[in-house]
């Protein structure tokens, strides 16, 4: 969702200056017009470029559970809002959350809904959160809401964190692989090397492929490193790029065993999302569209744009994503009984359990089958390298 600056002055002549995320300009101005503040100026952020670099929050995913979790305790003991806010500022010993706690009351104080404030920090609360705080707003039900929420988030963090530690553990042995190889061919090859230079003794082909590997990473292990991180470094910011996104977006699903973790990762997303804004009472457009913003991934981001525009011609959820292959036709069929039934909350928050369940049980799988696949590949590539060298050492002394 775009994000716009803006410059008003209130009755009083007093200047605000402020960012909102929200649609449009003219859903900029109308916000602020509610609030009873005369527009001066408003411009849309632009996105960052290839070679703008931006630096986080630094508040992590668990500092927004425990907020969300706390403020929910606070409204069900009916404290007021401001009161609530300052209590949790006064509470939490993190900076950077006591300052974005501290910018929100101010703005509350100063006569703007928490929704709006917290629309101000994009980078901390995301449009999913904003739309529930809205909800809550118009309904009345903030305690319920930031329960949801604190749950959700919950969920969300657990299930992230179950396929990142899925693959910690290959990434940290393929480094250490890499580590080994290099020492060896640098360090240990070299002086090998030298004895066999020294005899003249013949060498298989499959120890000269060693030796010749050992030359050219000593003469240019440099600039070869050099290469790779510039080349990480490029990739990651074409990665920024919409291009660059739907590339790596694309081939993240498409992985062999680690694409299907994050497909069926992805569908517990959008399924639990969608299920939690539709319970909140949001409309369905806008639960998609808050969805497609949250889910993570383009591709299922640019399948969820198209449901929003085929709910505005008449057609149903389920028949566009039955044009997206990525989307399992079970999840399409679930949907279409939902829609045709009434219950598209229930079948999505099933549809959500079914999922977990999957990922939870393909980490567990991946966990116990990579483990001793990684050890096997480091060991047998260590040894086919200390064998290639053994082997005509071997022959030298034999002949002496």
């Amino acid at each position: 969702m775009p994000v716009f600056e803006y410059q008003a002055r209130t009755k009083e002549g007093e200047t605000r200056n402020g960012v909102v995320e929200t649609s449009s300009t003219e859903a900029v101005l109308d916000l602020l017009q509610q609030n009873n503040l005369f527009v001066v100026s408003v411009r849309e952020k632009t996105r960052p470029g290839f070679f703008d670099i931006k630096i986080g929050s630094g508040i992590k995913h668990k500092d927004i559970v425990i907020f969300s979790r706390q403020l929910s305790t606070l409204f069900e003991a009916q404290i007021p809002l401001t009161q609530a806010l300052k209590t949790l500022m006064g509470e939490t010993n993190k900076d950077s959350l006591r300052k974005i706690i501290s910018e929100v009351l101010d703005d509350v104080t100063g006569g703007l809904s928490l929704s709006q404030a917290m629309s101000k920090h994009g980078d901390v609360f995301s449009g999913f959160y904003i739309s529930l705080v809205r909800s809550g707003e118009t309904s009345g039900k903030m305690q319920e809401v930031f329960a949801y929420l604190a749950d959700y988030l919950e969920r969300s963090f657990y299930l992230a964190s179950k396929a990142k530690n899925a693959l910690i553990y290959p990434a940290f042995i393929s480094l250490a692989f890499l580590g080994v190889m290099v020492v060896m061919l640098v360090v240990v090859i070299p002086r090998l090397v030298s004895i066999f230079k020294e005899t003249g003794q013949k060498v298989p082909f499959y120890t000269q492929i060693v030796i010749s590997s050992s030359d050219f990473l000593r003469a240019w292990g440099l600039f070869v490193l050099v290469a790779v991180v510039a080349g990480v470094i490029a990739a990651w910011r074409w990665g920024k790029t919409p291009k660059g996104k739907l590339f790596f977006h694309t081939l993240q699903i498409k992985i062999p065993i680690v694409g299907e973790l994050y497909k069926k990762l992805f569908m517990a997303r959008l399924s639990d999302n969608l299920h939690t804004l539709i319970i909140s009472g949001i409309p369905i457009l806008k639960a998609l569209a808050t969805t497609g913003e949250v889910v993570g991934n383009v591709v299922y981001k640019n399948a969820i744009d198209k449901a929003i525009e085929a709910v505005k011609g008449g057609g149903t959820i389920s028949s566009a994503f039955e044009r997206t292959k990525e989307i399992p036709s079970m999840v399409t069929n679930m949907i279409r009984i939902g829609e045709a039934s009434g219950k598209l909350d229930f079948i999505l928050a099933n549809v959500s359990k079914y999922y977990t369940r999957e990922v939870d049980s393909l980490v567990e799988n991946l966990v116990s089958l990579i483990e001793p696949a990684l050890i096997i590949m480091l060991g047998l590539g260590v040894g086919l390298m200390v064998g290639s060298v053994l082997v005509p050492l071997y022959n030298m002394v034999g002949n002496i």
